[in-house]
């Protein structure tokens, strides 16, 4: 059967990367060629200009032609291979481009569909109530701090002076009273029936205290 039909081929298929390799080696062989036939050009030529006209000499001449035949023909093989070289490269370019392309297109797909995962379970009426709700709660916090300022602020129009001012006739004032109960003998809050503290079952009769005082 496989004499008719042929067997299987299970060789690899070749690459992109093992063609360019193949090319370059054959690139490399041909400048090998051709640096022996400008080797020996070269040979003919120092040979050609101490020779004087004559048979041996067209002789040389006849050969030096056909290295010189060869190596256009080599030259131009060589600028075939590298021109398929170079074509091969910038396919190869081009594949590694896609490739890469297609990586970062499939790795965006996949980030696109998990952020929607994520998202889908946000709800953003609920999260723009929320912040609504912590400005209102901070505006009725700023109002209660200030209003709180207020109550504790001290009269702008009230100066030292005036505070020395007051704080003096207190001191009259309490120094006149002190008088006055050092004359009567009484304490002034005994002279007073409204002002007997409430630990006194009954307020002391006038003419009792002034003979106690006496």
């Amino acid at each position: 059967m496989n004499r008719l039909f042929g067997a299987k081929n299970t060789a690899p298929k070749p690459t992109l990367n093992s063609a360019i390799s193949n090319v370059d080696t054959r690139i490399e062989a041909i400048d090998v060629k051709l640096a022996k036939l400008n080797a020996e050009l070269s040979t003919y030529q120092a040979k050609l200009s101490k020779m004087r006209d004559g048979p041996g000499k067209s002789a040389i001449k006849q050969k030096a032609l056909k290295v010189l035949q060869q190596r256009k023909l080599y030259e131009g093989q060589r600028d075939q291979l590298s021109q398929q070289s170079w074509n091969m490269e910038q396919a190869g370019m081009m594949q590694d481009n896609l490739k890469n392309t297609m990586v970062t297109v499939d790795a965006m797909k996949t980030t696109t569909k998990e952020l929607k995962k994520q998202y889908g379970k946000v709800d953003i009426d609920k999260i723009e109530r929320m912040q609504d709700e912590m400005a209102d709660l901070m505006d009725v916090g700023n109002e209660i701090q200030e209003s709180i300022s207020r109550s504790y602020d001290v009269p702008e129009d009230v100066d030292e002076a005036e505070l020395d001012a007051e704080l003096e006739a207190l001191g009259e004032e309490a120094e006149f009273e002190g008088l006055g109960e050092m004359e009567s003998g009484v304490p002034s809050f005994m002279m007073d029936e409204s002002k007997v503290p409430q630990f006194v079952d009954e307020p002391p009769e006038a003419g009792k205290v002034k003979e106690a005082a006496g």
